[in-house]
Parts: C-alpha cells; structure tokens; sequence
C-alpha cells in the first residue's frame, strides 16, 4: 500500500498542514449549522446507529473529499478526527444526554 497522506509525505510543510486543519475544523462547524441540536450519544458511545456516530462517519467522508477536491491535500485519519472534535466542543449545536456515562458531570 502507497503512503498517500500529505503530512507523511511532507511533514515538514507545517504552514500547509495548519493551514488545512483549520479549514476542516470551520468545514466541520459550517456542516453542524446545517443540523438542529445534535443529541450526543448517551450511556452507549459504541451504538454505531446514534445519531451522531452516523453523523461523524458521513462528515468524515464528506471532509476527506472536500480536502482532496479543494485542496489536493489527503488528510490522515488523525487530522480528520481532532478536527472533527475541536469543532464538536467549540460548537453550541450539540447536546449531552444527561446518561452519557460521564462520571465527571456534576449530574451524574
């Protein structure tokens, strides 16, 4: 298999890079403006048909060919998702259910 991520290939263009993940980040947050209130997963994360998992795993597809179109740039799999989830927490579009199995959250 041919290595085909960009960062890999030129790791050293870090400007390039920087520049393309902060372009996914605001392509992800103009994506969820498209959304009402997205419900994040509940007590089960690993439930591939919420809302959200299938939401993440049409915008990750959606993204990588967005930066092979726009950019000519194949992202890897790493970029995609920090910046999938830098845009989810800077986000106001998603909700927690108040069973996320967070032990952290004050209504837990």
């Amino acid at each position: 298999m041919a290595i085909r991520y960009d960062l890999w290939l030129d790791p050293d263009n870090v400007a390039r890079h920087r520049a393309v993940e902060a372009d996914l980040i605001r392509y992800f947050m103009e994506r969820f403006a498209d959304y009402p209130h997205i419900r994040l997963f509940g007590a089960d994360p690993y439930d591939y048909d919420a809302p959200f998992n299938r939401l993440h795993d049409v915008l990750m597809a959606r993204a990588n060919e967005y930066c092979e179109r726009q950019w000519r740039y194949v992202p890897t799999p790493e970029q995609l998702t920090r910046a999938f989830f830098l845009a989810v927490g800077r986000s106001n579009k998603f909700v927690r259910d108040p069973d996320d199995g967070d032990p952290h959250r004050p209504d837990s």
